[in-house]
C-alpha cells in the first residue's frame, strides 16, 4: 500500500458563446484560444504518456456548456478558420523576423505549433475532442465528471431551489448525451456549497463533489482526518477538500510556479505590440486589438523591460518545479501518515485553462509530474475521488459548511456591488418559469418548443461567468448584454405563451442560436 494518494483534478469550463448571426464574433475566441493552448496540448500529454507506457490517472470535469461548444459544427468550422488565420500570421512573423535569430526561432516555433494544432484537430481527432476525452476515460486514464448546467453559482439560488435542481439534472443529462456515461462526481462551480445541496446531487446518482478547505474544516463535526480524507454527508454523498499547500504552489501569484521569471509572459502579445496595419490582414477584427497567442517575451521584469523568451531554459525550470511539487507531496504524506489510520489523500484541483493558456509551460509541467509520479507509485499513488470511494467505503459522516473559493472564501466574488443587481431578475425568471409549468404541464408542438427554449434562456442567464466578469471589470458590457438578452428572450416567450401568439421565425432563430441541451424538457424546473 502506498504511503499516500494524490488526486489531480482539472476543471475545464467556458461560458456558452455562440453567435451565428455574425460572420465572426470576438468572444468566440475564448473557446478557440482554450482549444489551441490548453485542450489540444493536454490531449498531447496523454497521447505521449500512453505511447511511452506511462500509467497515469487524473480527474477532468467538463462543463456542459464547454461540451456543447466542443460538439458544435459551426464552432468547429470557425475554429479551423481561426487556426488558418493565425498560421498565416505566424508565417508572416517568420518572414518579418528572419534577420533576428532569437525572434525568428520563436516565430517558427509558433508556426509549427499552429500547423500541428490544425493537423491534430482536423485529422487526428476529426474535429471531435469529446470523443478523444471519452477514449482516455475508457482506457482508465482519466475520470470525467460534470459541472452544473451553465456553471451557475448554486448557493445564491437557495431561494429558488427549482433552479438548483434544474442545473444539476440538466448537467447529468448533458454529460450522458456528450460522453455516453453517467458522471460519478461533479465540480460545483466556484466550489460553491451550502448545506442541503447534496440532496440534489444524490437524486442524480452523483457520489462526490469538491469544496474549499474551510468547507471541510468548519463542518458541523470536527473532521477527524482533517482535509486528507473526504467527509460523507448524511445521504452518503462525499465532499473532498482542496489541499492549501499544493494549491499555493501553483495558484499563488507571489509564490506559485507560473510566476517564475523564465516562463513566458502572457501579457506581451504581438496583437498589442505590432502596428495594427501589420496585423489586420491576418486577424481581421475591424481595428480591435486582440491576443494572438504569439508572445516573444519572458516574465522577467516590468512590462517594458522584458527579456526574450528562452524555451529551453523554461523547460528546464519545468523539470525543477515538477520535481519540487512531487517531493513536497511526498514529504507531506510522510508527515501526515503517523497521525492517520489510512494513507492521506491530497486533492489538487485547478482550472484546466491555467495550463497552457495562462501558464504556457503548464502542460509540460503536468506531463513531467505524471512521469515522475509513475516512478514513485509505491509511495504516492495517483487516483481519482471515485477510486478512493471504491477503496474506502466507510468515511466520517458530517455536513460541510457554506463556502466557496475565490476572494475571502464566502461568495463575495459573485455577490458584491458590481453584480448584485442581477439576482432579483434571475430569481424572478425562475419563478415565472415554474408558473408556466403549472399552467402548461404537458404541451406539444410550438408551445412545447417555446417552453423548452424558455428553460434554456433561464439556464443561460444563470451562468456565474457574467457576475465574475462584472466583478473583475473585463468585458463587462458583454456580460451585462448576455444577462439582459436571456432575460428578455425568456420574457418574450412568457408573454407569447400567455396570449397564445408566437413569432415563429423569431423562435426558430433563437433555437438555432442558443441550441445547447437539445434533449431538454422544460419540466425539469418543476417543483
Amino acid at each position: 500500500m502506498a504511503e499516500g494518494y494524490l488526486s489531480l483534478v482539472l476543471h475545464s469550463h467556458l461560458p456558452f458563446v455562440r453567435h451565428p448571426e455574425y460572420e465572426r464574433f470576438l468572444e468566440e475566441n475564448w473557446l478557440f484560444e482554450a482549444i489551441t493552448e490548453t485542450y489540444l496540448p493536454l490531449l498531447g500529454v496523454f497521447e505521449r504518456l500512453k505511447a511511452d507506457g506511462v500509467p497515469f490517472r487524473l480527474t477532468i470535469s467538463v462543463s456542459p456548456t464547454l461540451a456543447a461548444m466542443l460538439g458544435d459544427p459551426l464552432l468547429r468550422e470557425r475554429y479551423v478558420l481561426h487556426l488558418e488565420r493565425l498560421a498565416r500570421l505566424a508565417r508572416s512573423e517568420a518572414e518579418r523576423t528572419r534577420g533576428d535569430a532569437g525572434f525568428n526561432t520563436l516565430a517558427r516555433m509558433y508556426l509549427e505549433r499552429l500547423e500541428e494544432s490544425l493537423h491534430r484537430f482536423t485529422l487526428t481527432y476529426g474535429r471531435d475532442l469529446i470523443s478523444a476525452l471519452k477514449g482516455f476515460e475508457e482506457q482508465g486514464c482519466i475520470e470525467l465528471i460534470t459541472s452544473s448546467a451553465t456553471h451557475c453559482f448554486l448557493p445564491l439560488f437557495q431561494v429558488v431551489p427549482q433552479a438548483v435542481k434544474a442545473q444539476i439534472d440538466v448537467a447529468v443529462q448533458s454529460h450522458y448525451h456528450s460522453f455516453g456515461s453517467l458522471p460519478k462526481g461533479i465540480w460545483l462551480p466556484e466550489c460553491g456549497y451550502y448545506p442541503g445541496l447534496e440532496q440534489f446531487l444524490a437524486s442524480n446518482g452523483l457520489k462526490y463533489f469538491f469544496v474549499e478547505a474551510h468547507g471541510i474544516l468548519y463542518a458541523d463535526k470536527r473532521p477527524v482526518r482533517g482535509l486528507y480524507a473526504p467527509l460523507c454527508c448524511p445521504n452518503q454523498v462525499a465532499a473532498f477538500g482542496r489541499d492549501p499547500e499544493s494549491s499555493k504552489a501553483v495558484w499563488s501569484a507571489q509564490e506559485g510556479y507560473p510566476g517564475n521569471h523564465v516562463y513566458r509572459e502572457f501579457y506581451r502579445d504581438i496583437g498589442f505590440d505590432l502596428p495594427l496595419e501589420q496585423l489586420e490582414p491576418f486577424i481581421q477584427t475591424g481595428g480591435v486589438r486582440v491576443n494572438t497567442g504569439i508572445k516573444y517575451y519572458a516574465i522577467t521584469g516590468r512590462t517594458e523591460q522584458k527579456s526574450l523568451y528562452n524555451r529551453e531554459l523554461a523547460l528546464r525550470k519545468v523539470q525543477e518545479h515538477a520535481d519540487h511539487f512531487l517531493s513536497s507531496r511526498l514529504e507531506q504524506v510522510k508527515r501526515l501518515g503517523p497521525w492517520m489510520d489510512r494513507p492521506p489523500l491530497i486533492v489538487c484541483p485547478y482550472d484546466a485553462e491555467l495550463f497552457g493558456h495562462w501558464w504556457f509551460e503548464g502542460p509540460e509541467w503536468i506531463e513531467t509530474l505524471l512521469r515522475r509520479a509513475s516512478q514513485v507509485s509505491d509511495r504516492l499513488e495517483l487516483l481519482s475521488p471515485g477510486d478512493y470511494l471504491a477503496r474506502y467505503k466507510e468515511n466520517q459522516v458530517a455536513t460541510p459548511s457554506f463556502s466557496s473559493w475565490g476572494n475571502n472564501g464566502y461568495a463575495e466574488v459573485w455577490l458584491d456591488g458590481s453584480n448584485h443587481w442581477v439576482y432579483p431578475h434571475l430569481h424572478k425568471a425562475t419563478q415565472r418559469l415554474v408558473e408556466l409549468i403549472k399552467r402548461f404541464p404537458n404541451e406539444k408542438g410550438i408551445r412545447r418548443r417555446a417552453l423548452n427554449q424558455a428553460a434554456r434562456e433561464v439556464l443561460l442567464s444563470q451562468a456565474s461567468d457574467w457576475a465574475f466578469i462584472m466583478k473583475m471589470g473585463t468585458t463587462v458590457a458583454y456580460a451585462v448584454k448576455r444577462i439582459r438578452e436571456h432575460i428578455h428572450n425568456f420574457t418574450r416567450i412568457y408573454d407569447s405563451l400567455l396570449v397564445n401568439h408566437f413569432d415563429h421565425e423569431w423562435l426558430l432563430r433563437l433555437e438555432r442560436k442558443n441550441n445547447l441541451f437539445p434533449d431538454i424538457d422544460y419540466r425539469v424546473f418543476a417543483d
